[in-house]
């Protein structure tokens, strides 16, 4: 790098710092990158010169040692060979250190809190492979560039997950990279629903690898909802048995087979596992994040989860809980759907809708929500208000407006459709 200014840009990005074992080429290599942001000359006189003007000569060894680093090395062309030995050769202590604060917990934890220690030692692992790419803190500078790339992507955002309805998406323009989503309502309102038909769209129309903690259905359960809704085909008739005779059945059945060809591909990950916790969810995600790039996470639902951990009230364990799913979406960069349910207050109001502080059991989920949707369907309350007509309240918007969206339910086939859809037997076709 010294010895040419081609060799710092060759490098400067594969290293941090932190990387030199020896204090010494640390101190001369900040140097060096400040010389080359100032756009002046880093060679074998001003390199010094800036060390003494720091006070920092004699620390790395005076001139003697720039001279015996800068004769050591046979030729600039290799720079970046030489910085993937350094980058390596820190990864390898980082793993040892790691390594080592794990061994440490295994002798001095309590047995029963081994989830707690396989958590602890992923985190120890990520924060070696972290270490590569960020810093606790970056200059407004390096900051300003990507912000105003991401203002200009827009409907081209890659992390952008829109969710197939259509006014939402326009409100919102989708979901976001780090967000917590949370979708409440009171039970019966096709909570689970809606979000099973945003993963239906994020799978299978715009093909992107999706997941869903399910504590509340079975794996079986969730594959029929989606292909009623797929196929048009009556949900009741999936649960009950459909006998493959007679021309109705036949129809039905021809929806199935097209509907399973579109759904068999799908990058859609299906976990039912009972007594879920978010040391085991967080693992997985980390997992299908590394090896299938995940794009949308979603739990269902939240308050049938457990923390793992010796808490004193369910309240301080919805909140930890809370809390563990918006650090998990800021973690993975990936946005998070977390369905909850509300409590009894709709059920006291004469117009029975729902609202934020009806969150039940702890207010932290609408606190560290980026986005709160409460849906509620008048007519589960009378027959004949609205019927078939759904409300998507977005009651809470961190970086948008609040708005209440028109959707159609439709119960028969187990799903959600935008109002402009309102008339539709049929899901929309498909853009694949």
């Amino acid at each position: 790098m010294i010895l040419s200014k081609n060799a710092i840009a060759d490098t400067y990005k594969l290293l941090l710092p932190s990387d030199f074992y020896d204090s010494r080429h640390e101190i001369i290599f900040n140097t060096i990158l400040d010389l080359y942001a100032a756009g002046a000359a880093s060679d074998p006189v001003t390199v010094p010169a800036e060390l003494e003007k720091r006070g920092q000569l004699s620390r790395i060894g005076g001139l003697d040692y720039i001279h015996t680093v800068v004769h050591s090395v046979p030729t600039a062309a290799n720079a970046a060979y030489y910085a993937q030995i350094v980058r390596d050769q820190a990864t390898l202590r980082g793993l040892v250190e790691a390594g080592t604060r794990i061994t440490q917990l295994g002798y001095a934890i309590d047995t029963t809190d081994a989830d707690e220690l396989i958590n602890t030692a992923h985190a120890e692992l990520d924060r070696v492979s972290e270490k590569r790419t960020s810093e606790d803190y970056r200059l407004l500078s390096e900051l300003l560039t990507p912000v105003l790339d991401e203002i200009q992507q827009t409907d081209d955002d890659p992390h952008t997950v829109h969710t197939g309805f259509l006014d939402f998406d326009r409100v919102t323009n989708g979901l976001h990279a780090g967000q917590l989503v949370i979708v409440a309502a009171r039970p019966a309102m096709g909570k689970s629903t809606f979000a099973l038909d945003i993963l239906r769209h994020v799978t299978l129309r715009e093909k992107r690898t999706a997941a869903i903690f399910s504590l509340e259905m079975s794996a079986a359960d969730i594959i029929k909802r989606m292909l009623s809704a797929e196929a048009s085909v009556p949900l009741s008739l999936l649960f009950a048995g459909m006998p493959n005779d007679g021309q109705q059945n036949q129809a039905n059945w021809d929806n199935i087979a097209s509907a399973y060809n579109r759904m068999k591909s799908a990058p859609f990950f299906i976990d039912d596992s009972p007594n879920l916790t978010m040391p085991d969810i967080r693992a997985k995600c980390r997992r299908l994040k590394h090896s299938h790039d995940l794009s949308l996470i979603v739990v269902d639902y939240i308050q049938l989860m457990s923390s793992h951990k010796r808490i004193e009230s369910r309240q301080q364990e919805v909140s930890e809980i809370s809390r563990s799913l918006k650090l998990l979406a800021k973690e993975l960069e990936v946005p998070v759907i977390g369905v909850a349910q509300l409590n009894r207050g709709p059920e006291s109001r004469t117009d029975k809708k729902p609202m934020m502080s009806d969150l039940r059991e702890s207010g932290s989920l609408e606190q560290d929500a980026d986005m709160v949707l409460l849906l509620h369907r008048p007519e589960y309350y009378n027959t004949d208000d609205r019927p078939g007509e759904a409300d998507l309240n977005i009651a809470k918007h961190r970086n948008g407006r609040t708005e209440i969206i028109n959707l159609q339910f439709q119960g028969k086939f187990s799903r959600f459709v935008s109002g402009i859809r309102a008339n539709q037997e049929e899901p929309p076709p498909p853009d694949y």
